[in-house]
């Protein structure tokens, strides 16, 4: 079957074929950086997609030396990327697998970028934090809160107290009470959920950091 390009630039054609092979290059691009974005991982991620399109500039402008030594790195690299990225590849399929009725809507809702706008619930959980952070500040009550992304921070929320509840102003205020027993350490909010309270931080590694941000 003869597809008929789209443009020409030179001894360069560009068809149809090629703009779906970049649509969902960049579809599944955007899917990794959305499940490494927040995470350990991230900076590994922008490293490897920068060596990529370097190796395909290299082979555009026929520059054979660095296309193959970028060539041979990329092919080693797979079975490390494979290491380095096991949870990120793991949480990439579990999504995947979640609803495996094609039919649903729910299997496509996955890969709709407005299903990961703010929807009515999140508005309303939003306000009750920003409530309670209001009354924490006019009774100079300390507050620590961390909002994970696709890193959900298993380990330090581990080192703390479950709590897995709704988002609640209310719940919020009692647990950085200064004579409750939670307040000490920080609350770990994600998926909608406080997932954890009195959770043990790291200390930040950046010498730059100013004395007084604690």
């Amino acid at each position: 079957m003869y597809l008929i390009p789209l443009m020409k630039i030179g001894f360069l054609e560009f068809g149809w074929s090629d703009a779906i092979d970049i649509l969902l290059l960049a579809f599944l691009i955007y899917q990794l950086y959305r499940i490494v974005r927040g995470s350990l991982a991230y900076n590994i991620f922008f490293g490897i997609l920068v060596v990529y399109l370097l190796t395909l500039l290299a082979e555009a402008l026929e520059l054979k030396l660095i296309s193959d030594v970028l060539g041979q790195f990329i092919n080693i690299g797979v079975l490390g990327l494979l290491i380095v990225f096991q949870p990120e590849v793991r949480r990439f399929l579990l999504q995947l697998g979640k609803n495996r009725d094609i039919r649903k809507p729910a299997f496509w809702g996955r890969f709709n970028l407005q299903h990961y706008g703010i929807t009515q619930a999140q508005h309303k959980e939003v306000d009750e934090l920003m409530a309670a952070l209001h009354h924490m500040a006019d009774s100079k009550t300390g507050a620590l809160l961390v909002f994970p992304t696709t890193s959900r921070l298993q380990f330090f929320v581990n080192s703390g107290i479950l709590i897995r509840g709704d988002i609640s102003g209310d719940l919020l205020e009692s647990i950085f009470n200064k004579t409750g027993p939670l307040h000490d350490g920080a609350v770990i909010i994600a998926d909608n959920k406080i997932l954890a309270a009195r959770c043990v931080l790291p200390v930040s590694e950046n010498q730059d950091v100013p004395g007084h941000v604690g």
